[in-house]
């Protein structure tokens, strides 16, 4: 699979990645076994970048990623985050960023993962207690502890970038960023280009809407995290979906999924973007690697672009 370069000068991964997210179970139970087989899958397929979060299944999918990788270390660019407060619950119910709590977290996804060093450390979110700059400050001492490699950001604005990127270079910073959903366009992708930082797009297939099987909330499962998300309110899903009819034709053209074009669309939208789609079976998985390989011309990118805005 083809590399990308995240950040000036840093790390390189395959051009798609693989979110974990998925295997939590917010989108349909999937067990232990599974989800390990599909990490050790991905890294099969050539995907290098894995993504996870030491809040997952309040840190039980790093341990599955840690299981997963062993004896494949050095097949694996491992990013987690750290900021979030939680006990045992899937999802975090605050964030601490101070460097102590930021230290801890750490060293506990260290021991969960089993790796003696974190590729990518994100920062989970900026703690409106703690200044962005004193986070990442800590964040910095772990690089030259030899903890962490390098220091990505997550779900900040442009100004919080430029303000962390001042007291340590950022390598990635990662965003929701896909035909569905653009907010980044006008301030914060410009901005990380500005400062050399790569994207890392989470949810590149718009949660399951941009993989084409969505028609309303009816096709979601009872306790299916999306069934909250205003975004897939039957209104909206259905009036979104048809207007998914022009880009099904071009992926037709091309002899790819909805899915694969989705992807498509967004490594044409630069070189320093990885879309990190999350999935529970080997099949999706296969299909969206296979993704890796589309091109698009710049007369269709530009007509997807505009498939779902207004």
């Amino acid at each position: 699979m083809r590399h990308r370069q995240l950040g000036t000068g840093d790390p390189t991964a395959a051009a798609i990645g693989f979110g974990t997210l998925a295997l939590v179970g917010g989108y349909g139970a999937v067990d232990g076994e599974t989800a390990q087989a599909t990490v050790r899958h991905a890294l099969d397929l050539g995907v290098t970048l894995l993504d996870t979060a030491d809040f997952y299944a309040g840190g039980e999918i790093e341990r599955l990623v840690g299981r997963a990788v062993a004896g494949r270390r050095e097949d694996a660019l491992i990013a987690t985050r750290g900021g979030a407060v939680f006990t045992g619950a899937a999802r975090p119910t605050a964030f601490d960023c101070s460097p102590e709590r930021l230290r801890r977290a750490c060293e506990a996804s260290l021991r969960r993962l089993d790796v003696d060093h974190i590729d990518l450390y994100y920062l989970a979110r900026v703690d409106p207690a703690v200044p962005v700059e004193e986070s990442v400050g800590g964040l910095a001492e772990l690089v030259a502890a030899g903890k962490i490699r390098w220091i990505g950001l997550s779900e900040v604005s442009a100004e919080q970038l430029r303000r962390a990127h001042r007291v340590h270079p950022v390598t990635a910073l990662e965003s929701e960023y896909s035909l569905w959903e653009r907010g980044i366009e006008n301030e914060i992708l410009p901005a990380a280009r500005e400062l050399g930082v790569g994207l890392v797009a989470h949810s590149p297939l718009g949660r399951g809407f941009l993989a084409g099987g969505l028609g309303s909330a009816h096709d979601l499962v009872p306790g299916d995290f999306r069934r909250r998300q205003e975004r897939f309110a039957d209104e909206r899903l259905r009036r979104d979906r048809r207007r998914l009819a022009t880009a099904e034709g071009i992926a037709a053209a091309h002899g790819l999924s909805l899915a694969q074009l989705s992807l498509a669309w967004l490594l044409a939208r630069g070189e320093d973007i990885v879309p990190i789609p999350g999935t529970r079976t080997a099949a999706h998985l296969a299909e969206n690697a296979a993704a890796a390989d589309a091109v698009l011309d710049p007369d269709e990118a530009e007509q997807l672009s505009a498939v779902l805005m207004g």
